[in-house]
This record gives C-alpha cells, structure tokens and sequence, in this order.
C-alpha cells in the first residue's frame, strides 16, 4: 500500500473562515409554506423540515455546534453528531434549498476547532465543549472518515473557495488515515476503530474505503485508490461472511472476531460498492452491491413491522442506525432502478416517523421497540440528523 505524506497546505481550510459566511448563524426556522422540496408537497420534505426546526430549537448553539443530546450531554459536543448535521444540511442544499447552506458552512467552520491543529498530521478529536475549547483525547478513524466524505457532499453543492475548503478539508482527514499509524498489519490489515486500538471494525473500514475512493475520482491520484482498494480486499478477507452474505460487526484486539451483524455496517458496505461502480465502471461492483442489499433485507428486515432492526442480536429500531439502510437502498435504486428498493427506503422511513417520532416536538426518540413501543426515550443529535437526511432524500421521489 502507497504512503502518501502531503504537504502542510492542505490543511488551509482548517485555519480560514469560509467566504461569504457570517460568523453567526441565521437562527431561523423552516416551515410549510417556504419549503423546495423535489416533489411537490411531499410528507418526507415536511419531516425533514420539521427535525430540522427541533435541531435549531434543541440542538443547536450560539457557537453553530450541536449538543450531544437534549438530557445526559447538554454541554457536550460530539464530532461524529456534528458532523452528521452537516450531512444532513448538505442533502437539503443539493435539493436547492439553500437556506441550509448557512447552517452547513458555519458548523464546518466551527470543526476547526476540533481539528489537531498543532499535530503536523492533524485529525479530528472526538469531543470538546460548546464553545470549541477542550478538544482532545482519542481520535476515531469513523469520525474522521466520516468527516472526509461529508465533506465530500459539501464539495458537491458548493463553488468557489468553499468548494477548494471542503476539498482539501476531506484530503485533510484522508492523509491522517494513511499516515497516523491507524492501520497495521495485525490482522492482515485494516483500520482500527481509534488511536487506542481496541478493535477493528466493518463501518470504519467501510467509510474509510469511501472516503478514499470518492477522493480519487475527483483528484485521480493513485495512491488514493491504492489504499481505497486495500481497504476493500481487507474487508472481503477478514469481515466477510459468506454463510449469509453480510459483514460481521469487528474484529477485537485479542483476535476475537463479533459475527453480530448490523444494519449499517451493510448499508455502509452497499454504499461502498456502488462507488466503486460508479468511479470503476466495473459492473461486478454494482451486483455486489444488489446481492448485498438482498442479504441484508433477508436478514435484518422485518417484514411484520416492515423496518430495519439495529442488530442481529438487538432488534429495536433506531432513526440513524436502522435509518442508514434507507440511504443505501436510494442510492442503489440510482444505480439499479427497481422500485423495490424505493419501496424498502420508504417503509423504513414510514415506521420511524410514526413511531420513533414525537408528533408534539417534532424530534425523534433514540430507540423504539418492534412494536413501536419507546425503548430509550433519549433525543440524540445523531438521530435528528440522519433523520432530516433520510426524508430529504426521499422527498426526491415520493
């Protein structure tokens, strides 16, 4: 695999305000009457609008950071949820509306502050406080990963030096990932799941792997899908079950590997393939992408309640991680157009917003039973946001 050492310049964007962003966000709230949606007066459109105002309401800060939740972590920011927001913004604003864009580019100004600016390698810490001071302790390779592609969709909505920001802002956090000694050769390979080294999981790699390939589609740099392919055959090798056609949770440290199966490990691993497809123009990508999702909606579907369940061995349902799924199935749908898939997103979409929705709040719950019954009552940043994203995109077609 290609070591790549690039040069301090790209982490410009860590240090320069973004153009044409005030330094406070438009704290305002987005309604019926005002909303673009891609079809007109769809449901999805006005849930994903609806969070979006309890975000604002609950969530959101005066520094444009997130809190970690409603309850337990009022003071807490958490990068992987701040990072998920702007995602979600980013949907909203690639359907042209852009009264998101505001929300987007001040929080990814805000995450310099998370950013180890006094590391020549850089990364992102997975904490800090409102204000963004007290970044620190260990750093995650899905957090940073997460971050690069993120940014990624950012890249795609925006021009000018926002556009150049978010580019070499996602390059920022692929060049930690290469050369932070986060991936070894215990086990053959693969990243671990932070700086610590307690485990080696599908979703890191699987981001990771995105992160990489997506990267050299726009930059063309080898050494981008060397490691993007690397990545893949490490996942294929080690977290690949072929008694039932999913990846497995992770690998831990003393070599034990958790053949629990979860949902957005695999939706991960489907979004993956499909960008291989989509950069490559190998079509055997795009099948592995459709027999995973078959096995997937095989084994973590429920077709009782017609939602995704967390885990194999945990079937409560939660709006980011059960939700994840009907992200993938869209995109597979992009790529493969049978309704079925649509059909899957959509369902999965109706269960969370009838169950795991409050209606007198607009906010959704962390975990919902089966049955719809509430599990865990909590309201977690991560949650809203992906949420907002998976309705948004929804409303682009129904």
């Amino acid at each position: 695999m290609a070591a790549i050492i690039l040069m301090s310049g790209i982490f410009i964007s860590c240090h320069d305000e973004i153009e044409g962003v005030g330094k406070d966000a438009a704290k305002y709230t987005i309604g019926h009457d005002d909303r673009n949606a891609r079809v007109p007066n769809s449901v999805y459109w006005e849930r994903a609008n609806q969070v979006h105002n309890f975000v604002v309401g609950n969530l959101l800060t005066s520094y444009n950071s997130y809190r970690a939740n409603t309850t337990t972590n009022v003071n807490n920011a958490w990068q992987w949820y701040q990072i998920s927001q702007i995602l979600a913004d980013a949907e909203m604003v690639r359907q042209a509306d852009w009264r998101y864009a505001p929300y987007m580019n001040n929080t990814y100004a805000w995450m310099n502050n998370m950013w180890h600016g006094t590391s020549p390698l850089g990364g992102y810490f997975a904490s800090a406080n409102l204000n963004g001071t007290g970044a620190g302790g260990d750093k995650y390779i899905d957090d940073n990963a997460l971050a690069g592609v993120t940014y990624l969709e950012c890249y795609n909505v925006t021009t000018g030096t926002q556009k150049t920001n978010y580019l070499n802002s996602a390059k920022g956090t692929a060049n930690w990932l290469m050369n932070a000694g986060v991936w070894d050769n215990t086990f053959g390979g693969g990243f671990w799941w932070n700086t610590t080294k307690p485990v080696k999981p599908t979703q890191s790699n699987g981001l990771a792997m995105q992160l990489f390939i997506r990267l050299y589609a726009i930059t063309g740099q080898s050494y981008y899908l060397s490691w993007a392919n690397s990545v893949k055959n490490w996942l294929e090798a080690n977290m690949y079950d072929s008694s039932d056609g999913l990846f497995v949770w992770q690998i831990e440290a003393n070599g034990t590997k958790r053949m629990d199966k979860f949902t957005y490990d695999n939706a991960i691993m489907i979004e993956a393939y499909l960008d291989f497809y989509n950069v490559t123009g190998d079509n055997s990508y795009r099948l592995k992408a459709i027999n995973l999702a078959i096995k997937l909606n095989t084994k973590l579907w429920d077709g009782t309640r017609n939602v995704y369940k967390f885990n194999t061995n945990d079937p409560r349902v939660n709006p980011a991680w059960c939700g994840w799924a009907s992200q993938a199935m869209i995109k597979l749908y992009k790529n493969d157009p049978n309704p079925a898939w649509l059909d899957y997103a959509q369902k999965n979409i109706d269960f969370l917003n009838t169950y795991n929705r409050n209606a007198a709040n607009g906010g959704y719950y962390t975990f919902t039973n089966l049955n719809g019954t509430i599990s865990d009552g909590r309201y977690e940043g991560v949650d809203q946001a992906w949420i907002q994203r998976i309705n948004g995109q929804m409303a682009e077609y129904r």
